[in-house]
């Protein structure tokens, strides 16, 4: 375990809920008959691809400007991500008129980065391994306060509400499978879930080249890794949260693993059969179940969260390809 005990609560994401409403989109839950036969399982799919700017983001990061004094939103905000976490600061901030700065990946999706421009932030590139150390830097030199992409407890409470609405629309879930990059939206819908309705499994997903959470999990402390390579950018977190990992310890049932080659063949078999465009990080929770890798009960409820619909005509072209 980490040195952190402090858990999100169902009251924590109730109230999250209270927050953002008027301001997120309530996004639907779709079944898929085909990709159901394919599984065994009743599928449904939570698209939180239509959420504004195309991720679930918005919900953790709106609940967090929320809690933030006068002063601090008067000296701006600052945070770093690969693409789906700068879009959603760069919104919610520009809604509210603070000031942001999103440090981003070079050489990250080019529309990503165009995107959270033309909401307003100021974007500063920066690699992989060193995304972390530049935010630190200009939050120190400037006075900004820090807004973690999932590592804090407001923004895995907003990301819960998620959750919440599965529950709404699935009552009788028996399992409901989310990406992990980070962990902040697999830590919050867990909560949700479990508090609702406990005998329900949770189970997380993460890319085979940026499996920070299974080695943190494996090592029971949190873990940097050395490098990630995946597709799946909105997954492509090089680190656990001191946070997160608590809460995947606590209420996720089982954390598992897929190649890009699989959420590329999930991602196109969703466009093709569901007529809905994804991008890869979401499509891995779809992926698992086709893979067999999770295997649900027969004539079972299964949730597929889809995290996001990100994804350059570049990208898609290639996976098409």
């Amino acid at each position: 375990m980490t040195g952190y005990s402090t858990y999100v609560t169902y009251d924590d994401i109730y109230r999250a809920q209270r927050t953002i409403a008027g301001r997120v989109h309530r996004t639907p839950v779709i079944s898929s008959t085909y990709l159901s036969n394919r599984i065994g399982a009743r599928l449904y799919l939570k698209l939180e691809s239509y959420q504004k700017t195309g991720s679930f983001k918005v919900r953790g990061l709106l609940n967090k400007l929320e809690s933030l004094t006068e002063e601090q939103k008067a000296n701006g905000v600052i945070t770093f991500s690969s693409g789906n976490t700068a879009q959603a600061l760069a919104y919610v901030a520009s809604v509210a008129k603070i000031p942001a700065v999103v440090a981003m990946l070079t050489g990250g999706d080019p529309g990503k980065l165009e995107a959270t421009r033309n909401y307003g932030a100021e974007v500063v590139l920066a690699e992989p391994l060193e995304i972390r150390n530049v935010t630190e830097r200009l939050q120190k030199e400037r006075g900004l306060t820090y807004i973690s992409p999932f590592d804090d407890l407001k923004v895995i409470a907003g990301a819960g509400t998620v959750g919440l609405e599965i529950m709404e629309d699935v009552p009788k879930a028996d399992m409901v499978l989310v990406g992990i990059g980070g962990g902040g939206i697999v830590s919050g819908v867990a909560v949700a879930v479990k508090s609702q309705r406990p005998k329900a499994k949770v189970i997380g997903v993460e890319p085979e080249g940026a499996a920070a959470m299974s080695r943190s999990l494996e090592a029971s402390k949190v873990v940097t890794l050395d490098s990630v390579n995946t597709i799946a950018d909105g997954l492509a977190a090089p680190f656990a949260g001191e946070h997160t990992l608590p809460h995947v310890q606590k209420f996720v049932d089982e954390v598992v693993i897929v190649t890009d080659d699989e959420i590329a063949e999930a991602l196109l078999l969703v466009l093709e059969r569901c007529k809905v465009l994804i991008e890869p990080a979401a499509a891995s929770t779809v992926a698992a179940l086709l893979t067999g890798k999770v295997k649900p009960a027969p004539d079972s409820n299964i949730v597929c969260v889809i995290s996001g619909g990100n994804i350059s005509a570049t990208k898609l072209k290639t996976l098409i390809n």
